[in-house]
């Protein structure tokens, strides 16, 4: 039998199993344009090559999974951040930070890079799906603010965040990059207390 590093064989498994998507996902992390083979993911791993394909038939599906990772803990993060926060404005404020620190995390690159990578049905459902997951709770929080249009609105919000996800990944000090987008959209977030009550 062969030797285990886990105190049960699922475990084990489990174990093996991370290390190669950790090792893929490092590997496309450092080079974005080129999806690392199951070779290298191997190496990486330190894995006989051979044993990637007890978990993994082929580059495709390691790379799917490793989507089914990447795009849920963005929306969960940046859901997660706008749930904490307290009142609406404060809540699209929430939805903007977290978004920008993701992206300052790399996490953008690497989902960007995903999505490249492996092309198809699946990738765009989940995509699809992470953004519906994030746009729900921003359009919640405006219309609770209550603009007349708190769809354009979010269109808008969103326009402001990838244009400074754009200037962090370019170089821009993350920090820098937040304190402007705040400057530009507190004022008007915070100073809307809601529709007037009936």
């Amino acid at each position: 039998m062969p030797r285990i590093d886990a105190p049960t064989i699922p475990e084990h498994r489990a174990q093996r199993r991370r290390a190669l998507l950790d090792a893929a996902r490092a590997l496309l992390a450092e080079q974005p344009h080129q999806p690392p083979t199951l070779a290298a993911v191997a190496t990486r791993a330190a894995l006989p090559r051979s044993s990637v394909y007890e978990y993994f038939p082929s580059r495709r599906d390691l790379l799917l999974e490793l989507v089914q990772e990447v795009l849920p803990n963005w929306s969960r993060r940046v859901t997660a951040a706008m749930a904490a926060a307290g009142d609406p404005g404060g809540k699209v404020l929430a939805y903007v930070t977290a978004n920008l620190r993701l992206v300052a995390e790399g996490e953008h690159a690497l989902a960007t890079a995903l999505i490249q990578s492996v092309p198809g049905e699946q990738v765009n459902a989940s995509t699809h799906r992470m953004h519906e997951q994030m746009s729900q709770p921003l359009s919640a929080a405006l219309t609770e603010l209550g603009l007349p249009d708190p769809d354009v609105t979010g269109q808008l919000i969103s326009s402001v965040v990838y244009t400074a996800s754009r200037m962090i990944e370019a170089g821009t000090d993350v920090a820098d990059v937040e304190a402007r987008v705040h400057e530009l959209l507190a004022p008007f977030l915070l100073g809307h207390a809601g529709p007037p009550a009936t």
